[in-house]
């Protein structure tokens, strides 16, 4: 989640905070405040995406209360000091950090769970948040990014490996704490500030205010099956073909990806969960590989225990949940974690059709392009598809698919726009909002659909005077 704050007009905001007003910050908060020249402030500073590590913040605020988070909006009011608000740190655009003051929100990370309900704080990863519902036998439906912040993923409405069966992360969402710019402290749902709720169910992180903790509905868990099958990239558009024909309309159980990959060798892959035993999802694949019309070169499916599931898919099967962190010893981080930052672009599109054979013959040919990268659908459908458009602030409820541009290192960006652009003509004109795009244009439209009007005018009764602000803020 990412947000700015813009307060001018006063003596104070016109001269600035002094150092001594930083310390006075600091001195007021129950968490910790690292600023330049502190010995944890280069590691404090860094978000997941090593493409923004020239921008330096002049504090970075490791909030342990909402109390925190009011104070330091507080000084940002005061000050005319701009504020970024941080779970993860994984917004593509980089809107995790800034040049401001950076609230963070990672201290926050509790998970407890009772009577079919779990609270879970703002700053929790979601591999923490796996490990501990899982001792519980239950779970929430959400993401496969281990390191990505609970918060961002919600507010955005977050594509999970269970959600055509149990929904999107928001769908699951039954109220949220949140500090409001003029530091009001407000819990959000179904009976209290709804349209502030409705908001907060796809609305995208940092526009209305901080979030700080979460309750979901959680579902029991159970031995699931995870399966991986390959081909050879000669059966790409064969396989694309069969994938987007029989992924989105799939029993509910079977959730999947298809991955065409340049990274470093050409690749294809299919890939999911199955909520169920292995007999039952080896059936459901083999009608996607008589659809291909050969089979694969390589297919692995095998039954697991849920927490496990969830740690292949986060790509940390050979990790303990503590190693599947990045090392370090600030929030969020721990000191055996393993898992490494990267450098990368990243654009989106919501498929609402099938790709016609021109449009799938465009695709492949983007990915054969030189360079590191990939193109990552995740099937939609099932429980997803049964909300209508406007009951939360995510729009796409009847995409089959969503469409994901990754790429790393030198062209990433080149790369990822061109093949966006190339395959504009056939997704049309939508996207996600948690694969924010700074260079989309018509975003409103783009992510939110005709909820745009409706988020306006939530953003008008609680935010008035715009405190709130991002490149793309609504």
């Amino acid at each position: 989640m990412a947000g700015t704050v813009v307060v001018s007009g006063t003596a104070a905001a016109a001269a600035g905070p002094r150092a001594s007003d930083w310390a006075a910050l600091g001195r007021g908060l129950d968490g910790r405040l690292i600023r330049p020249g502190d010995a944890a402030y280069d590691p404090a500073r860094r978000v997941f995406n090593t493409a923004f590590d020239s921008v330096r913040p002049a504090g970075v605020a490791y909030c342990k209360t909402p109390g925190d988070v009011a104070e330091c909006l507080a000084f940002a009011r005061r000050f005319a000091v701009p504020v970024t608000s941080r779970s993860g740190g994984h917004s593509y655009a980089g809107w995790s950090t800034g040049k401001g003051l950076v609230i963070d929100v990672s201290p926050m990370s509790g998970v407890s769970h009772s009577g079919g309900h779990a609270t879970v704080g703002a700053g929790a990863r979601l591999v923490d948040v796996y490990a501990k519902l899982g001792a519980h036998k239950v779970s929430i439906p959400a993401g496969t990014c281990p390191t990505v912040g609970v918060a961002g993923l919600t507010l955005g409405g977050g594509i999970g490996v269970v959600s055509r069966t149990y929904g999107l992360t928001c769908d699951a969402l039954e109220s949220v704490r949140m500090v409001l710019a003029d530091g009001r402290v407000v819990t959000c749902s179904a009976t209290e500030n709804p349209d502030l709720f409705w908001a907060s169910r796809g609305g995208g992180g940092g526009n209305f205010g901080v979030a700080t903790s979460f309750t979901f509905r959680t579902h029991p868990t159970r031995d699931v099956t995870v399966f991986f099958l390959h081909w050879p990239w000669a059966k790409a558009a064969a396989v694309l073909r069969a994938w987007q024909a029989w992924a989105p309309s799939a029993p509910d159980a079977m959730w999947s990806n298809c991955h065409l990959n340049h990274d470093p060798s050409l690749d294809v892959q299919v890939g999911g969960l199955y909520l169920g035993g292995k007999a039952g999802c080896e059936k459901l694949l083999q009608k996607l590989v008589d659809r291909v019309g050969s089979g694969p070169s390589t297919r692995y499916v095998a039954t697991s225990a849920y927490d496990h599931a969830m740690m292949v898919m986060a790509g940390c099967s050979s990790l303990t949940v503590a190693q599947c962190h990045r090392p370090g010893s600030l929030p969020g981080q721990t000191s055996g974690g393993k898992l490494v930052r990267d450098s990368f672009s990243a654009a989106s599109h919501m498929a609402y059709a099938p790709l016609p054979t021109a449009g799938i013959k465009a695709l492949v040919a983007q990915v054969a392009a030189g360079g590191r990268h990939s193109v990552l659908l995740d099937a939609l459908g099932g429980a997803i598809g049964r909300v209508r458009s406007d009951a939360t602030a995510f729009p796409h409820r009847k995409a089959l698919f969503s469409v994901q541009y990754y790429a790393h290192f030198g062209g990433a960006a080149a790369w990822t726009q061109t093949a966006h652009a190339a395959m504009r003509p056939y997704f049309g004109d939508h996207a996600y909002v948690n694969y924010i795009d700074p260079k989309l244009k018509d975003w409103r439209k783009q992510y939110y659909g005709a909820n745009a009007a409706r988020l306006a005018r939530v953003k008008a009764a609680y935010d008035p005077k715009r405190l709130f602000r991002l490149p793309q803020g609504i």
